[in-house]
């Protein structure tokens, strides 16, 4: 097994030499100061032996003066080489000492450091690759994710520290990922079937009106209506999922806007729909100036209109209210209809989400949420929506407002 390639140093071989240089360098300074330490006393111990030997010999050289009785100049001169002898060899013997005790201290001590450099070594290694097990985990989990294969977690244990952290935030990267490659294929599939259906319509119009013997002109016109009819519900789906993409990619060139302007206009376009319900509309719009793509929040208003409108029950209400608070534009949206579980609500935002208990026409395509929700979020705004007791829905959108 290959540690290391060429060119690639890794992270436990750094963290062992890390570990080994830094016992070194404290191992190299504590031998330091105790060379220091020892040499200091050393120099200041006259070794008991070596002065025992001199005193003697300087015994015998004065036992051997007075013997020869001497003239006291010369017994003075005998005394003072008799001294002079004793210091030179207490000297000698305090320098060779000193200098042996030394170079074993040096040889040991250098010896033992380099035994527990090596020993410190290994263990570094080992305590290296324990720590870094977890990230080993960690990649061998990012190696084994796919969009196929992302519901495997590492779900590490542990003390809560940073490693611990590292994993957690994997898993939960791992989680959204699977979601959203989740919600992806369901869109795919949801958007295909869409698409299938007024095609379908299509296709069994021209073939039931051509499969006619003695068509007339009745017949052929029914038929091209119809056909209109499914051609249009196709444009506005290819449509609305064209919206839906780009407000996923986030908003374009943002500049200021009224929501409440925005509003107006979408409530006027809407008025032949608002008479073929009925629904009864009641509106407060205060002026509610925000920063966005005047584009994506025209959308984002006209489809919670529509959509209140739509799904609202004949002699309904509906209620649009703007403003802003907190330095936040918002609108607020609700219609009357028939109560909605409030577990479902969150659901309403996903693509292709309908309702049966919802009343309305079968006409929309399923996005009209979606896209309010995909348009918030490229503003860096939320939308909401919660249920009301006596029935019906309200959604609330809040998007940043223009503070200059």
């Amino acid at each position: 097994m290959r540690l290391w390639s060429a060119g690639r140093r890794p992270v436990r071989l750094r963290l062992t030499l890390v570990y080994s240089g830094l016992f070194l360098a404290a191992g190299a300074a504590l031998l330091a100061v105790t060379y220091g330490l020892v040499a200091q006393s050393l120099a200041s111990t006259t070794p008991t032996a070596a002065v025992s030997k001199a005193t003697q010999y300087v015994d015998q050289a004065l036992r051997a003066c007075k013997a020869e009785n001497l003239h006291p100049a010369a017994m003075a001169k005998c005394e003072n080489v008799a001294e002079q002898t004793l210091n030179g060899v207490s000297k000698a013997s305090e320098d060779y000492q000193r200098s042996q005790t030394l170079a074993h201290l040096l040889d040991y001590s250098l010896a033992a450091l380099a035994a527990l450099v090596v020993t410190s070594g290994w263990l570094g290694w080992i305590v290296a690759g324990r720590a870094l097990r977890p990230v080993h985990a960690i990649t061998a989990a990012a190696r084994r994710a796919s969009e196929e294969n992302l519901s495997e977690r590492i779900a590490l244990a542990g003390p809560d520290d940073e490693l611990k952290e590292l994993a957690d935030t994997f898993d939960a990267m791992l989680a959204r990922l699977d979601a959203a490659f989740a919600s992806q294929r369901r869109f795919v599939a949801n958007a295909s079937h869409e698409l299938r259906t007024p095609l379908t319509v299509m296709r069994t119009a021209i073939d039931v009106t051509l499969a006619k013997p003695g068509r007339t002109p009745a017949q052929l016109e029914a038929m091209a209506v119809e056909v209109r009819h499914a051609v249009d519900r196709a444009e506005a789906l290819i449509e609305a999922l064209l919206t839906l993409a780009r407000s996923d990619r986030g908003a374009g060139p943002r500049e200021r806007l009224d929501v409440a302007v925005l509003a107006e206009d979408a409530l006027d376009a809407a008025a032949p729909a608002i008479r073929a319900h009925p629904v009864t509309v009641q509106a407060a719009l205060q002026p509610a100036t925000a920063l966005g793509d005047p584009v994506l929040v025209e959308r984002l208003v006209t489809n919670l209109i529509d959509n209140a409108i739509r799904h609202n029950v004949p002699d309904g209400w509906v209620q649009v209210e703007t403003g802003t608070r907190d330095g936040m534009a918002f609108i607020d949206v609700a219609n009357g209809g028939p109560l909605i579980p409030a577990e479902l609500v969150p659901s309403l935002f996903e693509p292709f989400r309908r309702l049966s208990e919802r009343s309305g026409s079968a006409d929309g395509t399923g996005l009209g949420l979606s896209i309010v929700r995909s348009v918030a979020i490229a503003h860096c705004g939320q939308a909401t929506a919660r249920h009301l007791p006596a029935g019906g829905l309200e959604v609330s959108v809040w998007l940043p407002g223009y503070a200059g």
